[in-house]
């Protein structure tokens, strides 16, 4: 019992401890940092794809393919969808 006393195991025990601390935070923070792209990622999508849509409703209003019926609904359905949407088949 007298290596537990012994000054290398106690340190090293510290060392080994503070190593699975610092591994847990990083990755929780990494975790953490991840979701919040993803998130950001998302809404610039999101946004791109309504603004794609409000391009499509004007040149078809240009070439006179629209109708007043028509009008926000190109807008809606990009807005509305999302990229990762697309690939579940």
């Amino acid at each position: 019992m007298s290596f537990i006393r012994s000054p290398v195991t106690i340190f090293g025990a510290l060392n080994l401890s503070a190593i699975a601390g610092s591994t847990y935070y990083l990755r929780s923070h990494l975790i953490y940092n991840l979701e919040e792209s993803e998130a950001r990622s998302d809404e610039i999508e999101g946004t791109l794809r309504g603004h794609i849509g409000i391009i499509e409703e004007s040149l078809d209003r240009l070439e006179g393919k629209a109708t007043e019926a028509d009008r926000g609904k190109k807008m809606a359905e990009y807005y509305g969808k999302r990229g990762r949407d697309d690939l579940k088949t």
